[in-house]
């Protein structure tokens, strides 16, 4: 216990590693540069005057072999529009994971309809397909499948249910650019994919999100249009055929995007195959990664492992501490050491104002955010270590953090 550098022995990683949150783990190219300068120079910072946003979604789409693709704000903003065009009625169920975002929940609760939450799978943490169908009622309308870590979550599986209970479903692929399911792109799976370009994922603008799907005008409305606050556009004039929020992307963010886009393909490489060097350097410690499935590819938002506690001496929220110590840049659970459910926002219900909104809805669904709804959530996010990742590990980077680990795990080892 003397050699941690909690306790005031050396560091194990020497100096800081690279970061999501600077230049030292992210990268950027004359491409980005040459199309801001282009931008500011025409003077057209807004899509409606400039072309970079409609040509960053022009090719998003034919990344990803769609027909539509809309840009917006931020991925909560992408989600939101995906949920504004199921236009659910208030009070109607969307089935979502307790291991994801607020940015998930969100979007739910602003159109008024009820967040349910399924359990997660112990191994891959996305959601459990048995617990998603247990949670299916006739006021269902939708399930949110996010990729968490990454990795994909099991579409064949929930596929099958949405057919047999004619559920809509909407993929959250913040964390999951590139990643796929049996060959195939996640995103293009469901029925609308939803992207985030947050500083930390696997390509940035800063903020920003996209919607992709081949869907178009279902529920009587256009999926642009539910993000343009329900405006036309392509009609002339001005008209408003219904309550949306406005999320435009500004030529800015499409700028960078359309840079950053060209080097996706690398970044996404270098983040696996950094994390498959992880593992390997890991296979001799007592942790357990977090692994995509079988023929699907992860593509590793966060580095993530469980470590057991009946093996340990020490809390995990201690373990982390010592981790931290070490030069590990990483946290304990996600989206933190509670699953979503327990945050005040759900757990409260701190909505539109005292109301209680939709949870007090008249015959709305009431569970009980306070009890361990998730028993598998529950424990994952109490026993997970979650690693910040990016595309600029080098080997030297990867060797120190499997010694800071295995220093920390056998020092706290029962």
């Amino acid at each position: 216990m003397k050699n941690l550098a909690i306790n005031g022995g050396p560091r194990a990683i020497e100096g800081v590693l690279p970061s999501f949150r600077d230049t030292t783990g992210r990268t950027f190219g004359k491409a980005e540069s040459d199309y801001l300068r282009e931008v500011m120079e025409s003077g057209r910072l807004s899509f409606l005057t400039g072309p970079k946003t409609a040509a960053f979604e022009r090719r998003w789409a034919e990344t990803y072999g769609v027909k539509h693709a809309v840009a917006a704000a931020n991925g909560t903003a992408a989600l939101h529009t995906a949920v504004v065009y199921l236009n659910p009625e208030p009070g109607d169920e969307i089935i979502l994971s307790p291991i994801t975002d607020a940015g998930t929940v969100i979007p739910i609760l602003s159109q008024l309809a009820i967040p349910v939450f399924a359990d997660v799978d112990p191994l891959t943490q996305n959601m459990a397909p048995a617990s998603i169908e247990r949670n299916i009622t006739p006021r269902t309308r939708a399930i949110i499948v996010t990729h968490v870590y990454g990795h994909p979550a099991d579409m064949d599986a929930i596929l099958s249910l949405a057919r047999k209970h004619k559920l809509f479903i909407i993929e959250d692929c913040a964390q999951a650019h590139l990643a796929t399911y049996k060959g195939r792109l996640c995103g293009t799976i469901g029925d609308i994919g939803c992207f985030s370009f947050q500083q930390s994922k696997h390509m940035t603008t800063g903020d920003g999100g996209m919607v992709i799907s081949n869907d178009d005008g279902r529920f009587g409305r256009g999926l642009r249009h539910c993000s343009d606050k329900g405006w036309p556009r392509e009609r002339g004039g001005r008209d408003h055929l219904f309550l949306a929020p406005n999320y435009h992307m500004t030529e800015l963010q499409a700028a960078v995007g359309l840079g950053q886009l060209e080097q996706l393909d690398s970044f996404v490489t270098n983040r696996v195959c950094a994390a498959d060097r992880l593992t390997e350097l890991l296979a001799d410690i007592e942790v357990q990664p977090v692994l995509p499935l079988n023929d699907t590819k992860g593509v590793y938002f966060f580095y993530s492992f469980r470590l057991d506690p009946g093996k340990l001496t020490a809390p995990v929220a201690d373990i982390i501490k010592a981790l931290v110590a070490e030069g590990i840049d990483g946290f304990i659970g996600y989206p933190g050491p509670i699953p979503l459910y327990r945050y005040p926002v759900v757990r409260d219900h701190k909505t539109f104002g005292n109301s209680g909104l939709p949870f007090t809805l008249v015959g709305a669904r009431r569970d009980d955010f306070n009890s361990a709804l998730c028993p598998e959530a529950e424990k994952a996010c109490r026993e997970t270590v979650c690693m910040w990742w990016n595309d600029r590990f080098e080997e030297r980077h990867l060797q120190q953090m499997a010694e800071a680990i295995g220093k920390v795990v056998s020092a706290y080892r029962a």
